[in-house]
């Protein structure tokens, strides 16, 4: 178990995440495969060279799935029992082919669950950037989390 419990998590705290991915044009083209996803601005380069980006954009859910995988093994891996909202998802710059993201984390907020006393409710601000620095994703995660069991203690 590398996650963290609801204990171990302080409002404020700031995770800079150590794994970065470079997305590829595969990726882009596997998950628009996988999703049915058939917009042209993401899987057909000689439409996209016509648009105001002049290539294709990777698939902003592909970006957002990527932003919030590569937190689990350093926050929620093994002690998260699940999503319960992601709100005030945005995009602010395209993620191109060749890009590489990494993820920061800030804690927003925890709270004690009012129905289930053995867990807590934690609010995640997860923010993607490419190689630049440059946001290009932001997303706000609640998830139920596991508090820590009387025999890890």
């Amino acid at each position: 178990m590398a996650g963290l419990w609801y204990e171990e998590f302080k409002e404020g705290q700031v995770f800079d995440h150590a794994l970065s991915r470079t997305v590829t044009e595969y990726d882009n083209m596997q998950f628009c495969n996988a999703t049915l996803n058939t917009q042209p601005l993401h899987i057909d380069f000689h439409f996209a060279a016509e648009t105001e980006f002049g290539q294709p954009l990777v698939n902003s859910l592909f970006t957002l799935g990527c932003v919030i995988g590569m937190t689990v093994t350093e926050t929620t891996l093994g002690t998260t029992i699940g999503n319960l909202a992601m709100t005030d998802v945005n995009f602010p710059r395209p993620v191109f082919h060749g890009d590489t993201i990494r993820t920061r984390t800030t804690i927003k907020s925890k709270r004690e669950s009012k129905s289930r006393p053995n867990d807590g409710i934690v609010v995640f601000y997860h923010e993607g950037l490419n190689q630049r620095g440059e946001v290009v994703a932001t997303c706000l995660r609640t998830a139920l989390m596991r508090k820590r069991p009387a025999e890890a203690a």
